[in-house]
């Protein structure tokens, strides 16, 4: 059905994208069809308008579009083209009078605008429809000119070609002289900005890209911002002191030129710039550390920022100082003879320190905006490694987070192993992911091993060279890159691993950047810590604490679904429920050590037993319960065998006073099976639980299958007599739980179709009764006489063919 809806989509979209051409194409039909026979004139001008119309459309859209499509290009090329042809033969009556010049017109108006692969098959369909018009033409016995044809199909292609190359190669000079002038703006702003401190020393020089962002539109607002000012100021001191000219020239960062900062002047002949320190009154401003005040300039005297001769016959050089450092030198003259008298040199002085503090105020608040940022990247983060739970989230948040903090094409994140010493690369973003992902390394001289022994980031500046310094080993590494930065993630001083971060862009992990990645992997580490810790919390939680199986309370919400799923999709589900025979007196002779290694050798023979979606869970004491999906009473039986033989075959040794003993136990399992047993989790448990006492009280080391005579009692054989000594636990709580009554000797088995068949299906299997008389089995190893408690216990499973059961007598 998707894929059906989607092929009419895909229709849909296709027939919405031809219908214009296919218009166009109707209407250049109509055109022929006018050419062969005359059309009548109401049906002539219906099709014109709708031409007109269909092309207005077209074309208006074409406008609107910022980057119009080829088919667009093509539409609305084609429609114009029709139109012409419609026009030529209506004013002219053939293709060979005066007015087909305008098909040129078109023509060349269509390749200017229209991209290179439109503009040819514009051509070309020109070029078909004029042979069309003219074959058309000659059906009413019209001679066809082949000859004027071909004259109008080449002017075609000159007109074609000549506009396209034409106008497209002043297009490209004057979209290139744009961008020079942008790029040289950019420059210029930037410079700005680095003279005022506002951004840091040009990366350029060591390779690296110009830089963009955040810094580069704070620096562009900043500089902005200090133009105004210094600008507001300089024009006030032109205005209040009579000036002719106001410049204020700041150093470059090596103390060798001067460029103007802002200047405000009347004067047509000033220069650009940039200018040497030690020009004219320049240089004795800086030299002299002092203001430098001329009058009665001679016409001829030379101004270092005046084209040709001085236009002023005053002029006063005053250097301007930031925190005791030269930084420029703020120039005022003025036309009239008049020297610059003290109270206007302080007026001078007190504009040139506004001006500092303006540029220092700017940069303050240049500061605190890209703190801001910073602050802003690392909260977003913050909160996305608090909202990660695992150990996957937390590093895919941390390398989200350390991609908007700076530009990286690499990352990866080992954690380590601080017991066996061992790293291992758990996760890893970009290039050579598959390869290194899992990978596991010793304890070395890497990168990785020295910022955990060291507690710092390395290498120095983020700066590696892949032919002196190895990151994880000499066979594992990382893409080659020119930075690399690798940073620790600890907890309260404990390592957990590092954070691998690469960039393909020199000098990508300025002091700056670092100290931000910095913090973000002291976050990073401590949600890994935490989802470590909530991983533990949900293995506490759901887990048994001997066996590392399922507990009873995750198990009821594990029974719930596969009950809920069963329900839904008509499958059958078998529950077992597995008690080990006999095990107070194990606990009381050789102590609870020791049985708690066979409830543990129980647990790892249901866990061997099981399939993968099937559910093994430690109810409490010494017993067991799973659930199998899409298994019917036989498969069930046959697994609840399966696992019986196995815990009779394996031998428990344990060391006690008397030397070694050993000691083999038995278990009794019941089985029910939905719907049969019962429709919710609780009748299914009560009905397994059932089955089980039936195999206690039937002399316990079987498997019984539940079946409704159990409940109704029918059937019930009497309960056997306990061994000497033995415990009747489950006997004396039988009242408690529910007395049930035990399969026939050599019952059938319900039909087979269940997950576990173990390869029998179709085979015939009973529940095994006691023989008339006899008693419960023993254990097959007796318990030691007193003595003291046995330590040591280890379980073997047994060699070669498996025993026979021994048979005691009570």
């Amino acid at each position: 059905m998707a894929n059906l809806v989607l092929a009419v989509l895909t229709a849909r979209r296709i027939a919405r994208n031809a219908a214009p051409l296919a218009c166009a194409l109707a209407l250049g039909g109509l055109v022929v069809l006018d050419a062969a026979e005359r059309l009548p004139d109401v049906a002539a001008g219906a099709a014109l308008l709708a031409l007109l119309a269909l092309l207005v459309h077209r074309a208006r859209r074409r406008a609107a579009a910022i980057e119009a499509s080829a088919l667009l290009d093509l539409e609305v090329g084609a429609l114009l083209i029709v139109a012409t042809f419609a026009a030529i033969l209506r004013v002219d009556g053939s293709l060979d009078g005066d007015a087909h010049a305008a098909l040129y017109v078109v023509i060349a108006l269509v390749s200017a605008f229209a991209r290179p692969g439109a503009s040819v098959l514009v051509a070309l369909a020109a070029a078909a429809l004029e042979i069309a018009i003219r074959s058309a033409a000659a059906a009413r016995g019209a001679p066809i000119a082949w000859g004027a044809a071909a004259q109008h199909l080449g002017f075609m292609a000159v007109f074609s070609v000549l506009n396209a190359a034409i106008l497209r190669a002043e297009i490209g000079r004057v979209r290139k002289a744009s961008r020079t002038r942008l790029q040289a703006e950019i420059e210029r702003l930037r410079d700005d900005a680095r003279s005022y401190r506002l951004l840091a020393a040009p990366a350029q020089a060591r390779g690296a890209a110009s830089p963009k962002g955040d810094d580069e539109r704070l620096a562009r607002s900043g500089v902005e911002e200090i133009h105004q000012s210094v600008l507001f100021a300089l024009r006030l001191l032109r205005e209040s002191l009579e000036l002719y000219t106001a410049v204020l020239l700041w150093q470059n960062d090596a103390g060798t030129h001067l460029r103007i900062s802002e200047l405000a002047s009347d004067a047509p002949n000033l220069s650009e710039g940039p200018f040497l320190s030690g020009d004219g009154v320049f240089g004795a401003a800086i030299t002299q550390r002092a203001p430098v005040v001329i009058a009665g300039l001679k016409p001829g005297y030379k101004l270092p920022y005046y084209v040709g001769p001085s236009p002023v016959r005053a002029v006063c050089a005053l250097p301007v100082f930031e925190h005791g450092q030269l930084r420029g030198v703020l120039v005022v003259d003025r036309v009239e003879d008049r020297p610059f008298s003290p109270r206007e040199l302080e007026l001078i002085d007190e504009a040139s320190r506004y001006a500092v503090r303006a540029i220092q105020n700017e940069r303050v608040f240049v500061q605190l905006e890209r703190a801001k940022v910073e602050q802003g990247k690392l909260y977003r983060a913050a909160e996305a490694l608090g909202a990660a739970t695992t150990e996957a989230g937390v590093i895919e948040a941390g390398v989200t987070s350390a991609r908007e903090i700076t530009s990286v094409d690499f990352a990866a994140v080992t954690l380590y192993d601080e017991a066996q010493k061992v790293h291992e690369i758990r996760a890893v973003s970009g290039d050579g992911g598959a390869e290194l992902t899992g990978q596991r390394f010793r304890h070395n001289a890497g990168l990785v091993s020295m910022v955990l022994q060291n507690r710092h980031p390395l290498p120095y500046r983020g700066e590696y060279d892949e032919k002196r310094q190895v990151v994880f080993t000499r066979r594992v590494t990382p893409p080659p890159m020119p930075s690399i930065i690798v940073l620790p993630l600890l907890v309260h001083d404990r390592p957990l691993g590092t954070l691998v971060l690469g960039s393909r862009r020199r000098a990508a992990f300025t002091d700056s950047v670092r100290s931000t990645l910095e913090v973000l992997a002291s976050h990073m580490a401590v949600s890994l810590s935490n989802a470590r810790m909530m991983r533990r919390l949900e293995e506490l939680a759901t887990m048994d604490g001997l066996t590392g199986l399922l507990n009873k309370r995750a198990m009821i919400e594990v029974a719930e679904q596969k009950i809920t799923a069963a329900r839904r999709f008509s499958r059958r589900l078998s529950v077992l429920v597995t008690d080990i025979d006999h095990f107070k007196k194990v606990n009381d002779t050789y102590g609870h050590d020791v049985g708690d290694v066979i409830i543990k050798g129980l647990g790892d023979v249901l866990r061997r037993a099981k399939r993968t979606t099937d559910a093994v869970a430690r109810f409490g004491g010494e017993e067991f319960v799973v659930i199998c999906e899409e298994t019917d009473a036989r498969g069930a039986m046959l697994l609840a065998e399966r696992v019986r033989e196995e815990l009779g075959r394996t031998t428990f040794h344990a060391a006690g006073s008397s030397g070694p003993a050993q000691l083999q136990v038995t278990c009794s399992i019941g089985v029910a099976t939905y719907p049969e047993a019962g429709g919710t989790w609780e009748e299914l448990f009560k009905a397994a639980d059932e089955a089980l006492y039936v195999s206690k009280r039937s002399g316990r080391n079987r498997s019984t299958a539940w079946s409704a005579s159990i409940r109704s009692g029918s059937g019930h054989p009497p309960a056997p007599a306990g061994e000497a000594g033995a415990p009747a636990r489950h006997e004396a709580e039988a009242p408690r739980r529910g007395a049930g009554g035990s399969a026939p000797p050599g019952a059938a088995l319900p039909p087979a179709g269940g997950g576990h068949d173990g390869g029998a299906s179709g085979k015939r299997a009973s529940v095994r009764a006691p023989r008339a008389g006899a008693e419960a089995p023993a254990p097959r190893s007796a318990p030691p006489k007193a003595g003291p408690e046995a330590p040591g216990l280890r379980s073997t499973p047994p060699k070669g063919e498996p025993r026979s059961k021994p048979k005691t007598a009570a």
